[in-house]
């Protein structure tokens, strides 16, 4: 399993912040949980966001995103973000935003 610790330590800080939250690992790196259900990542060096099928086009549309393929098929409602996508505070703060925003939305596991 391989994942960008430090955007790991980042992406703790700030849902620590917002909620509680539990890792997993899954797709070949790391699974943020929230509620129960999957809500950010990190497979290598980008982060996936569950962003939600509403939201899935309008993101991908920016060109530091592309659609989460880690099965061979894109999984709508998932986006991974590259580097450029996240470099700041603020946008990561954004993508996990837009994450918890959809999170909320899902029954409690």
């Amino acid at each position: 399993m391989v994942f960008d610790e430090r955007l790991a330590d980042r992406v703790r800080k700030v849902l620590a912040e917002e909620v509680e939250a539990s890792e997993r690992k899954m797709f070949g790196g790391l699974s943020f949980m929230v509620r129960g259900n999957m809500c950010l990542g990190i497979v290598g060096d980008d982060l996936v966001v569950r962003i939600g099928p509403d939201r899935y086009d309008k993101a991908l549309t920016r060109r530091d995103t592309r659609p989460m393929d880690f099965t061979g098929k894109p999984l709508r409602g998932y986006v991974y973000v590259g580097l450029e996508g996240y470099r700041s505070a603020k946008a990561l703060r954004d993508w996990v935003n837009q994450a918890l925003e959809f999170n909320k939305t899902l029954p409690a596991k």
